[in-house]
């Protein structure tokens, strides 16, 4: 049973930074391009958008590398939550300014692959969701497994 589990962990980090890898070139790309967009703040960090794709394309193609490359689930899952936390708290600061425009995370790249700006915004949402509600729940799962382990060794 837990190594099922194990393995069903194993395939949501895998998925989680395959997305995380996938999200961060488009951020790369985008950030290259030459929309109107990017030289627009952001209406959080009041910084051009062109800035917050390379540092935010950064830290997840960082986070995606460490998902595929370290042995320790533990902090995968850490990274993975982490940064699902920050994206939530960055969403719910939109909402809390009044930002009612789609998420520009891909700037220019949803036009030139004809993808409406509210289903960026929708597919976003619900990565973020799967990232957060999975990593969280790794946690709570591994964090269980530890208690297990230390009450059979208490024995």
């Amino acid at each position: 049973m837990v190594d099922m589990k194990l393995k069903t962990v194993r395939m949501f980090i895998f998925s989680a930074a395959v997305i995380l890898f996938i999200t961060a070139f488009g951020k790369f790309i985008s950030a290259g391009g030459n929309a109107h967009i990017l030289q627009t703040p952001d209406p959080i960090f009041t910084i051009p958008f062109r800035h917050v794709f390379w540092i935010v394309g950064s830290i997840e193609l960082a986070i995606a590398l460490v998902c595929f490359f370290s042995r320790n689930i533990e902090l995968k899952t850490g990274l993975l939550a982490f940064l699902a936390t920050d994206f939530l708290i960055y969403r719910i600061g939109l909402t809390q300014i009044g930002y009612q425009k789609p998420c520009s995370c891909f700037g220019n790249l949803t036009d030139a692959l004809h993808i409406p700006p509210q289903t960026a915004d929708t597919a976003m949402k619900s990565i973020l969701e799967y990232v957060l509600i999975g990593s969280y729940a790794t946690l709570f799962w591994l964090w269980r497994q530890r208690g297990k382990c230390r009450s059979k060794n208490d024995e």
